[in-house]
């Protein structure tokens, strides 16, 4: 039975990835089948979108940037393919795609000793090809080294005692006696970057990047600690080289995004932090593709109250909601209540779950169920 009361004649579809099963373009190419067969006529545009963790550059691409491959160190030290996203001046620069965890060998994690330096010859890249501001969406890392192997890359040294480099890694960091940032790219200071995250923790403490996100990158609580203090050593010494400006930086919301990469662009890049979904909502071009839709629909792999935290669902369905527009969402698992999707602004959510209560088929047959699942959105809002 179709919703009393909305009419939609265009449908809007921006959705982030279902990870694991489905890129953002995917989703919205599955929606639009199912869409498409109990309403052939309804007019459909969509905008792929990432909250600049990984799916990002994708997403970028999706919406019309060329793709661009380079070859850079991984968070192991071995090279690997990495890619960002170029168009008009504007890159997209997505840190795991050269640093991020599905760069390590299943079950295997490095959380005292993977770098982020190939995020630096990553974007060390998109200025050699002429970038005047990026985007350097950040989440997903495999890292906790405080962007120094970033800035490494990009000119900075970072000395021993002996006068030696460091390290890999943020726990080489408690060896550090000298920072010297005076080497960095010079042309660094001509353009504008946009550290894009959904995370505003600070770099260290409680809820630092080591505490909160350390255990996810297989580090145990002495690696925790031992990463923690480093990184507290490693702002001192900054703080000695450039002044107290690296101490406030530590404390900076997205100081502690992705390993503290966060604090590496903002102390060492002069990056402006924002949240993640609205630079690239920016990007993609959301704001056009809205005007004129009267449905938009968003999701991603689970709804849940991450989510709620700055996701892509929850800014695409700010944005839809502050325009007027209805929104309704679709995911692999649903774990939000009405009553939190209502204050989110997603009027009703349709999950692969619905469809198919095995969680392992819905991830080995998503796209199919998917379809399905836009079929009912569209004899609930279409019909």
């Amino acid at each position: 039975m179709a919703d009393a009361g909305v009419t939609a004649e265009r449908v809007l579809i921006a959705a982030d990835k279902f990870k694991g099963s489905l890129t953002a373009a995917q989703v919205a190419e599955r929606v639009t089948a199912g869409l498409r067969r109990i309403a052939p006529g309804v007019r459909i545009e969509s905008v792929p979108v990432a909250d600049g963790g990984d799916g990002t550059v994708a997403a970028a691409v999706a919406a019309g940037f060329e793709r661009r491959d380079v070859r850079v160190t991984g968070p192991l030290g071995d090279e690997v393919t990495a890619a960002y996203a170029l168009r008009d001046g504007t890159a997209v620069v997505e840190m795991a795609e050269a640093s991020g965890l599905q760069l390590l060998p299943e079950g295997v994690f490095a959380p005292l000793t993977s770098t982020t330096y190939g995020s630096g010859e990553l974007l060390a890249a998109a200025l050699d090809a002429g970038a005047r501001s990026i985007v350097f969406g950040v989440g997903g890392s495999a890292t906790t080294d405080g962007g120094a192997g970033m800035l490494a890359a990009l000119g900075a040294r970072f000395l021993d005692a002996d006068g030696k480099p460091v390290g890999p890694g943020g726990g080489a960091l408690a060896d550090l006696a000298t920072a010297d940032l005076s080497g960095l790219d010079p042309r660094l200071a001509d353009v504008e970057i946009v550290l894009a995250s959904d995370v505003d923790n600070p770099l260290t403490g409680p809820k630092g990047a080591p505490a909160v996100y350390g255990p996810q990158k297989g580090a145990t609580p002495d690696d925790v600690a031992t990463l923690d203090a480093s990184l507290a050593h490693f702002a001192r010494v900054l703080a000695e080289s450039i002044g107290p400006k690296a101490l406030e930086y530590a404390d900076s919301p997205g100081a502690g995004a992705a390993g503290g990469i966060g604090y590496g662009a903002l102390v060492g890049l002069g990056a402006s932090f924002r949240a993640g979904i609205e630079v690239m909502l920016d990007v993609l071009g959301f704001a056009p593709a809205l005007a004129g839709a009267s449905l938009v629909i968003t999701g991603e792999g689970s709804l849940d109250e991450q989510t709620l935290h700055g996701k892509a669902p929850a800014g695409v369905a700010a944005a839809a909601r502050a325009a007027g527009v209805e929104v309704v969402a679709v995911c692999g698992r649903l774990a939000l209540p009405a009553e939190a999707l209502g204050r989110a602004g997603i009027r009703r959510a349709y999950a692969l779950t619905d469809v198919e209560p095995d969680v392992a088929r819905c991830i080995a047959e998503a796209g199919p169920i998917l379809e399905t699942v836009a079929e009912r959105i569209a004899a609930d809002f279409l019909v």
